[in-house]
């Protein structure tokens, strides 16, 4: 198995200080989602002109892979001029993936909006999801839709799926358990034929809801991800995904990006000698 951590954890980071960090830790690949505090990582000079070709330089020096490159793409807005403009992020990431030699694109659909029916919602997300991946066929980098938010459950990703041919997942099972009650195993068995990407991270219940915590020291069933990866041979990444942006109270990278690859190199084998309720989707 290999592993590698999302810079959402490290959000005000360089691209250097991330490929040093996962040099050091004994990572295998970054996938990249904020650095210097920039979503659209196309304005940074590290990823423009000649500052993309020695970023590029330095990452091929690492030995490291860009498994994914994150956006902040969603279709959910009423607003066709805002789905489109999502479109147009989508378009330009794609064109730098491409350039980084990344499989995928990370998308999300993803909200249903207040006075907004699902079936609606649902039909624009399929319109410019099959917009943007008709659009950069032939680069060599696919469309992955996180399974987030109002479509993190294994029937909506599907209903979404069924409209999409070239789409493919990447697979969050910790949206779906904490949202929509689904067990990894359920959501994973009836999703594997398109996953591509696995974001793994662990989560302890507080009194105001679900919140990040190092890994091994949460509730959230790691086993399951686990069992179900080693079930479908999976040959794609584990991704730890440390949502430090969202949460600036937890850790700092400098603590967790290790944390994490030590948790996995001691802690991911015996995960398969926990025992684990194996309920068909």
């Amino acid at each position: 198995m290999k592993i590698s951590f999302s810079t959402l954890g490290c959000p005000e980071w360089t691209v250097t200080q991330a490929i040093e960090a996962a040099v050091k830790s004994g990572y295998d690949a970054l996938e990249l989602r904020f650095l210097e505090g920039e979503a659209s990582l196309w304005k940074l000079s590290a990823f423009s002109g000649a500052g993309l070709k020695e970023t590029c330089r330095k990452i091929d020096d690492s030995g490291l892979a860009i498994c994914c490159v994150d956006t902040s793409c969603r279709f959910d807005s009423p607003q066709l001029t805002e789905r489109e403009r999502w479109i147009d992020e989508g378009i330009r990431m794609a064109k730098l993936a491409e350039r980084l030699k990344a499989p995928g694109i990370r998308v999300f659909g993803d909200r249903i909006q207040p006075g907004i029916k699902r079936e609606v919602t649902r039909q624009w997300i399929i319109d410019a999801l099959n917009v943007l991946s008709e659009t950069i066929k032939g680069s060599g980098v696919e469309v992955w839709l996180e399974t987030h938010g109002d479509f993190s459950c294994a029937a909506e990703a599907q209903s979404i799926l069924n409209e999409c041919p070239a789409l493919r997942l990447v697979w969050d099972p910790a949206s779906a358990f904490t949202e929509h009650g689904e067990r990894p195993v359920v959501n994973g068995s009836a999703l594997q034929k398109t996953i591509r990407h696995v974001h793994i991270k662990d989560l302890r219940m507080t009194t105001t809801g679900w919140k990040p915590v190092l890994t091994g020291e949460g509730e959230f069933p790691l086993a399951e991800i686990r069992w179900f990866v080693g079930s479908m041979d999976y040959m794609g990444f584990l991704s730890f995904e440390w949502e430090k942006k969202w949460h600036p109270e937890i850790e700092p990278p400098e603590v967790a990006i290790p944390h994490f690859a030590n948790w996995f190199r001691s802690e991911w084998d015996n995960l398969a000698r926990r025992p684990v309720q194996i309920t068909k989707a």
